[in-house]
């Protein structure tokens, strides 16, 4: 893995300890102001607010985090991050979930060299229908 591809990948494996941890701050620094987030397939979110609300309410599931293989592309001041993944977490009536899905994440260089992302979707795999 390139340099590069490395400091990618390292933004995704910052996000997800700090998800697990629910440290919402530090999540939220590895994303660009206005990023788009899907909590959900087919609906993403750019609101602030919204998406520290939805992290928060996740992090509430005490989630722990596996990923497959990753895949990292980058091409210029532009990085794509693509991994299968699964979460599994306690419900707040004490009841076990799972949910899992394919991670596509689009990073984009900053002036300074630190990589954010622009785009999380964790349902990449998932068909749509409208």
């Amino acid at each position: 893995m390139t340099q590069e591809e490395t400091a990618v990948l390292n933004v995704i494996e910052t996000m997800t300890a700090s998800f697990a941890q629910a440290d919402i701050d530090k999540v939220m620094s590895t994303y660009e102001p206005n990023a788009v987030i899907m909590f959900e397939p087919g609906v993403g979110l750019s609101d602030e607010e919204a998406i520290r609300q939805g992290f928060t309410e996740f992090a509430s599931l005490n989630p722990s985090f596996t990923y497959g293989e990753h895949q990292v592309v980058v091409a210029g001041d532009v990085g794509l991050h693509i991994s299968p993944w699964k979460m599994n977490g306690t419900t707040p009536d004490g009841n076990p979930m799972e949910l899992g899905g394919l991670s596509v994440a689009v990073l984009r260089k900053q002036p300074d060299g630190k990589w954010l992302m622009v785009i999380d979707n964790p349902y990449g795999g998932q068909h749509l229908t409208h």
